[in-house]
């Protein structure tokens, strides 16, 4: 897949519209747009967790790995499961998130949570400035599987990789506390 950015701006959505990837328009206000404008933000949080002191190299490594997923997410989200169908008609064919890209997700979930001791309560979100970062980006990712909850028509891949990604986001902060990790303590201001 080519992609041929010429001009930036080009006064298209300055009536509130956007176009979707297969050319239609809708509001830019429409479920399929906050999706994906969830997953960007998304990925620009992972952009800001990137150049935080104390990630460990295999967490950014994998960390840039899935802002290039998170792009495959948006163009999945971008176009309805109609233009698929497009395919048969001898268009091409349109990206769409794949289950390796999700079971990648759980297998790195493994590895490091075999490294962790056992949760014997919530974590408070905090701790190191890495792992505050990627609580930052573990509820937005949330927030992005919500909302892609909401899209018609959308690939249930999607939601299966955000929630696994969300899942790792979780594991990789208590990683990067290196089991100094603030836990809550119910009722611990009523005492």
């Amino acid at each position: 897949m080519t992609v041929n950015l010429t001009r930036i701006y080009t006064k298209l959505g300055d009536g509130g519209e956007t176009h979707l990837g297969d050319m239609s328009r809708v509001p830019k206000t429409h479920p399929r747009i906050e999706a994906y404008g969830d997953v960007d933000e998304l990925n620009a949080q992972i952009g800001v967790t990137l150049t935080v002191t104390g990630l460990p190299e295999q967490y950014a490594g994998w960390l840039r790995r899935i802002q290039n997923d998170l792009f495959d997410v948006g163009a999945d989200l971008a176009v309805p499961d109609t233009a698929g169908q497009a395919a048969g008609r001898g268009e091409r064919e349109r990206l769409r998130v794949s289950p390796d890209q999700t079971t990648w997700l759980e297998a790195a979930c493994d590895e490091v949570n075999a490294t962790l001791e056992p949760l014997r309560s919530f974590v408070l979100p905090g701790g190191t400035a890495a792992a505050a970062q990627l609580h930052v980006c573990r509820t937005v990712c949330r927030r992005a599987e919500r909302r892609a909850l909401l899209v018609e028509d959308s690939n249930p891949e999607v939601v299966r990789y955000l929630n696994r990604l969300s899942d790792l986001l979780f594991i990789l902060s208590r990683g990067a506390n290196d089991g100094e990790e603030p836990l809550w303590e119910p009722g611990r201001s009523q005492r």
